[in-house]
């Protein structure tokens, strides 16, 4: 936890003037029982009426000065603890933005999600208390038994006896309970991820009619879970009835020896009654320390997977000395003799791939499942760094610009549409902030979607939910092409854009496209050959490798694979 307390910086102020109002009402605290002694002694055994009332008078004074200082230490406290909680989100939000896709498949979003919002709150609620108790139980401790010791030496003998135990006791309980707090994280991270699995892939599972199979792995993961937990609890729970006892034998111990020192003419009543209030001051510090123990482990190991995730480096960063500027864009995207292998992979998924895409062209990418088309379009937005080789965007490495500079002059549609909660303009105009209403409606003419946005109740301030799931498969794609349109980048990276559009859409889209991307690079990934034959160059994948270079009628008589993949889908007619 002390590797996150820099979060806590801006809010200094506040922390100290918490330590300073909590030192006041300690002070306070322990000034009470000195004046009810006073009371004991001198007011009730001499029954002076004036006197009672004058240190009463003086003690309520106390204790309302302390219940105000209490008040704003809670209010300053909690000011602190919050601030640091929303500083604490905003820098892992920040640096998990920063994250290649490698570091996302190391973490898994399930987790990313729970430790940016449930382990941070972990860390917040312990923040709160120690905030309040790092000075107060400190002080009433040292001063409850400075009091104590200056009312009577040997009946303090007591005190020193058992804060051992108490300590001893608290030892063991942690000890015990840390690793099944730490446990705990874990297991909040898989229920997470069966609960996201669920409830993203809700139509594949009652597709499949999985619902029950479902029911039951979060059964498990929900059960392993509370066992853990109720046993993490039960061991914490042991702490509190075992202070007490000790307290309450404390308590027994200190009455019969200040009774036998009465007696014996050693010690007065009213001293005795001090003596027992500093002596549940002392102990009563000691609960709250354990209090704050007890919550420590769950938060120390929430902290731990925090400052995880906040010094992983990415493994993909701007060059020392990477341009922001501009790349050329009279010149496209080069694949220099690129091979790249996924981390821990035994063999390349992509092997020697050569090939330049121009402006004013389309080149398209075809090849079976698993031949590594959508592997190589995500190196030209360097989501992945090749192993050997260069990818080149405008005539510089990718590596060589900022990935800002970079990714400003691609346009890319995923594999897999996806669109943000918002309405259609918004959706849009996420690949161009400022674009004006006439370059969005543009833009979505151009990708086909003026006739189904028309039909939306509100059209472009019809409010897309969350996944797009009242909008069509189809309605995604074109949505999600809109968008790159809308930004008017140097580069089109279509991934397997077209696979959930029509034949008679998909034709007209691509020819709205052509006439809109004349200028500019666009590499098309296709499974159909209705996509690609028309393509200027259709570079065809195997195994990673590139098994043909060439427009469709060359690749018909110089390419096996690829007249393999157009045999399979067109009859004779078609292909002649």
């Amino acid at each position: 936890m002390l590797r996150l307390i820099r979060f806590l910086r801006p809010y200094r102020y506040m922390v100290i003037l918490t330590m300073v109002f909590m030192l006041l009402q300690s002070m306070a605290n322990l000034y009470l029982p000195t004046l009810m002694s006073l009371i004991v002694n001198e007011g009730v055994v001499k029954q002076d009426i004036p006197y009672i009332a004058k240190i009463g008078g003086l003690m309520l004074l106390v204790s309302a000065v302390g219940a105000a200082l209490s008040v704003a230490a809670s209010y300053m406290s909690s000011r602190a603890a919050t601030g640091f909680g929303m500083g604490l989100r905003r820098s892992v939000f920040a640096h998990v933005e920063r994250f290649s896709l490698q570091e996302f498949d190391k973490f898994g979003t399930a987790s990313l999600v729970t430790r940016t919002t449930n382990d941070i709150n972990q860390v917040q609620q312990v923040l709160v208390m120690v905030l309040r108790m790092m000075v107060m139980a400190p002080m009433m401790c040292i001063g409850g038994i400075v009091m104590a010791v200056s009312m009577d030496a040997k009946l303090s003998v007591v005190i020193i006896v058992v804060m051992p135990i108490l300590a001893l006791l608290i030892y063991a309980v942690m000890a015990k309970g840390i690793p099944h707090f730490q446990a705990m994280q874990a297991k909040i991270d898989r229920l997470n991820l069966i609960l996201r699995e669920y409830l993203t892939g809700i139509r594949v599972v009652r597709a499949f009619n999985r619902t029950e199979h479902e029911r039951v792995r979060f059964d498990e993961a929900n059960r392993d879970l509370t066992a853990t937990a109720i046993k993490a609890s039960q061991i914490m729970a042991a702490m509190m009835p075992l202070m007490m006892l000790v307290m309450n034998v404390t308590q027994i111990a200190i009455v019969w020896f200040g009774g036998l020192r009465i007696s014996a003419g050693q010690l007065q009543v009213g001293d005795l009654m001090a003596f027992l209030q500093y002596a549940m001051q002392i102990l009563f510090s000691l609960m709250m320390a354990s209090m704050i123990l007890t919550m420590i482990p769950r938060a120390s190991a929430s902290a731990s997977r925090i400052h995880e995730v906040l010094e992983t480096e990415p493994v993909i960063l701007d060059r020392e000395g990477a341009s922001a500027a501009s790349a050329n864009s009279t010149e496209g995207v080069r694949f220099d003799r690129v091979t790249f292998r996924y981390p821990g992979a035994e063999k390349p998924a992509l092997s020697d791939i050569s090939f330049e895409a121009l402006p004013g062209q389309v080149t398209a990418i075809i090849g079976g499942t698993g031949s590594g088309k959508t592997t190589l379009v995500s190196l030209i937005a360097r989501f992945h760094d090749v192993e050997t080789g260069s990818v080149s965007v405008g005539g510089t490495d990718v590596r060589d610009l900022t990935q800002q500079a970079l990714r400003a002059k691609i346009g890319f549609v995923p594999q897999k549409a996806l669109l943000f909660t918002g309405t259609v303009a918004d959706n849009i105009r996420y690949g161009k902030e400022d674009a004006t209403d006439e370059e969005v409606r543009h833009a979505a003419e151009v990708a086909q979607c003026g006739e189904f946005i028309a039909s939306f109740p509100q059209g472009f301030d019809s409010v897309i939910s969350q996944g797009g799931t009242n909008v069509s498969g189809g309605q995604k794609q074109r949505l999600s092409i809109a968008r790159a349109l809308v930004r008017k980048p140097d580069v089109y990276v279509f991934d397997d854009s077209f696979s959930a559009l029509d034949f008679k859409t998909d034709a007209k889209l691509r020819a709205a496209l052509k006439e809109e991307t004349h200028e500019a690079t666009v590499i098309i990934v296709a499974q159909r050959v209705s996509t690609v034959m028309d393509a200027d160059q259709i570079v065809v994948l195997e195994e990673g490798a590139v098994a043909g270079i060439g427009t469709h009628q060359e690749l018909m008589k110089t390419c096996g694979v690829y007249r393999e993949i157009v045999t399979s889908q067109l009859t004779e007619e078609e292909i002649a």
